[in-house]
Order: structure tokens, then C-alpha cells, then sequence
């Protein structure tokens, strides 16, 4: 098959992401096509819908169902076992229990009218795979990857190319650690997370999810702040802050500040039990679309100067920490790339 290629898919609730790789593991394209999940049509609606998308990818690359040898699926946990959804915070309740992996690849098969592998994992284990590849350049080198956005995203991929999946698929899951932000000063109770733990997860400290609460606690600091006085809807002035961050605003500044302090203390704790080589954050802190260089600098900055104190000086002198570059692409080709992997 001289033209064999890897199909990725990553979905969540709302959106499906295609994408695929040739088999040395080159993108086939350099952006995704997206469709929509259709979660509220049910599994059935989900299975289609997928097929529908993978058919348009198909097509518009200039391939045909023969040329695919392996399929990946990026999807959320947590799962009650190897395909198999649990709870998921995005899709509908009914969705739990559901052995995706079985069923996809019966779908598959019938489309493509022949059995084809098909490999299930975490999504942000998957983008991981992605990201891990193109970060190392050619070097052997472990990685750990962090995507603050409306969660903490979290993997570790080993100098081979394997994601750390865990027992349960629950692998990585760090986001949902205690974050040691005593060390910084913070007072008071620990802020809630989404995930019902009361300890104060990293999450709820580094990535959206918790910014109403960092910016209550930050006006108190600037009482004659305008957010002090407006009457706009929290979610606005929490959706400003990122763009006032970066015309200088001072509250804006010192949230974003304190977030990379914790993800910098975050990046020590996890060095010292995985000893990651380089460190990759993404998310849309790295979003060079929507954020200034001098913005992604100086967090990435503060994140490596708030962890080095607490590193062994060998890994001072050789870690990395650089910003992702694959954005909406990372899972979709992760998955695509796990599909390969598996195939070899």
C-alpha cells in the first residue's frame, strides 16, 4: 500500500477533528478538518458523524477508504476500562459505559469492508504523542506536556514515543494534584475544582476554570481597579483579562504571573517523580494567534524560573521548557500517530 495512511480522531462533545499521517509519520496535511460531534444524536449519531468526517477527509486530500491502514480515537476520560466511557463532564449522561472502541471498530469495518486497527486513548495523552515529536528534533529525550485552557491537559511521553496511560487510562491526570500554592503566599481556603476534590487542584490555580475566583481574590489588591466597579458579567471580565494582561494591565499581569508561578512549581514536582527532558506548554497562554511573544516569553519564563530552584542541578542545565506548535492539530495527529505506532 504505497499510499497507506493513519487516520487520527479526536473528539469531544461538540467537535470532531480529523487528521493523518503517511507512514514515516509526516502529517498528510497541516490542518484539521473539524465537523461537528453530534453528541445529541446519540451514540449511533457520534459513530455516523465520525464516519461522515473521516469520508470528507478522505476525499478532500485525494484518498480513498483503501489507502487507510490504521485509525486512532482521541477521546475524554475518565473510562471504566480499555474504549470504555465513564462520566464524562462533556458528553451526555447516557454516554457512560458505552465501549466505543468496539463499537467504531465495527463501524469502520463496515465502511471500509475489511477489518482495520484501531487504537483508543486519552486525548491529551494522544496531543502529547503529537507535540512530544516535533519538541525533541532529533533528540532522546522524555517529555512532559501541560495545556492550561479550560482545564490542565497533562502527558507524559517517554523517549519512545509512548504516552504514560496508567492502570485505569487515568495516567497523568495531574492536574487534579494540590497545588503547593502555600509557597506563593496564598491565603485563605483552597479554591474549588470542577472535579469535587477540596484540596486545591492545580487546575483550579493555572487555567480558566479558576480565574473568577484568582480575580476576586486579586481585587481585593486593587480596589480602584475598573473590573472593581464594573457590572458586566463575571465570565466577560474573566474573557478580558487575557487581552489586558498583554497592554500591561497590572491585576491582569500579576494573575497571569501567579499562574505561571504555580505551573513552575507544578513542573518541579512532576520533574522530581518523571524527570522529563523538556517541558512543553501549550493551551492558549501559547496561542500565537491571540497572545503577544512577549506575553508567551514571559510566562514561559516565570514558569522556568519558579521551578529551577527546586530541580538537581543536572536537570537545571539540560531542561527545556518551549511553547507547543501544533494547536488544534496536536490530537487528531497524536492519535494518528499511536495508530502507526501500533501498527509497526
Amino acid at each position: 500500500m504505497n499510499k497507506a495512511i493513519y487516520i487520527g480522531t479526536d473528539s469531544g462533545a461538540t467537535t470532531t477533528k480529523i487528521a493523518a499521517v503517511r507512514r514515516d509519520g509526516e502529517p498528510v496535511a497541516q490542518t484539521v478538518l473539524q465537523r461537528p460531534t453530534e453528541s445529541g444524536a446519540g451514540r449511533t449519531g457520534v459513530l455516523e458523524g465520525w464516519i461522515r468526517a473521516i469520508d470528507a477527509f478522505l476525499e478532500l486530500d485525494g484518498f480513498t477508504w483503501s489507502n487507510v491502514a490504521g485509525v486512532g480515537l482521541a477521546i475524554p476520560g475518565p473510562y471504566l476500562g480499555y474504549g470504555i466511557m465513564d462520566r464524562s463532564a462533556n458528553f451526555p449522561p447516557e454516554f457512560a459505559g458505552w465501549n466505543v472502541h468496539d463499537d467504531f471498530a465495527l463501524a469502520l469495518a463496515s465502511r471500509a469492508g475489511h477489518p482495520l486497527p484501531l487504537v483508543v486513548g486519552n486525548d491529551g495523552n494522544f496531543g502529547g504523542v503529537a507535540e512530544a515529536k516535533l519538541a525533541r528534533r532529533g533528540r532522546r529525550a522524555s517529555v512532559l506536556m501541560l495545556m492550561p485552557g479550560s482545564g490542565l491537559g497533562c502527558a507524559f511521553i517517554d523517549a519512545d514515543g509512548r504516552p504514560l496511560d496508567g492502570d485505569t487510562l487515568a495516567g497523568m491526570e495531574s492536574g487534579h494534584m494540590p497545588a503547593a500554592v502555600n509557597m506563593l503566599g496564598w491565603q485563605g481556603e483552597p479554591l474549588p475544582c470542577g472535579c469535587g476534590r477540596n484540596w486545591g487542584c492545580v487546575e483550579a490555580y493555572t487555567t480558566i476554570s479558576g480565574l473568577g475566583h484568582l480575580l476576586e481574590h486579586k481585587l481585593a489588591e486593587f480596589p480602584e481597579h475598573e473590573l472593581a466597579k464594573s457590572d458586566a458579567p463575571q465570565k466577560t471580565k474573566v474573557l478580558s483579562l487575557r487581552d489586558r494582561a498583554q497592554t500591561g494591565d497590572p491585576l491582569a499581569v500579576s494573575i497571569f504571573d501567579f499562574q505561571a508561578r504555580v505551573m513552575g512549581l507544578h513542573v518541579a514536582s512532576l520533574t522530581m517523580t518523571l524527570d522529563a527532558g523538556i517541558v512543553v506548554i501549550g493551551g492558549g497562554l501559547m496561542d500565537a494567534a491571540a497572545t503577544t511573544q512577549e506575553f508567551r516569553d514571559r510566562y514561559l519564563r516565570i514558569v522556568g524560573e519558579t521551578a529551577a530552584p527546586f530541580l538537581w542541578p543536572a536537570q537545571r542545565e539540560s531542561m527545556q521548557i518551549v511553547p507547543a506548535s501544533l494547536g488544534d492539530l496536536s490530537q487528531a495527529i497524536g492519535a494518528a500517530l499511536m495508530a502507526l505506532s501500533a501498527a509497526e
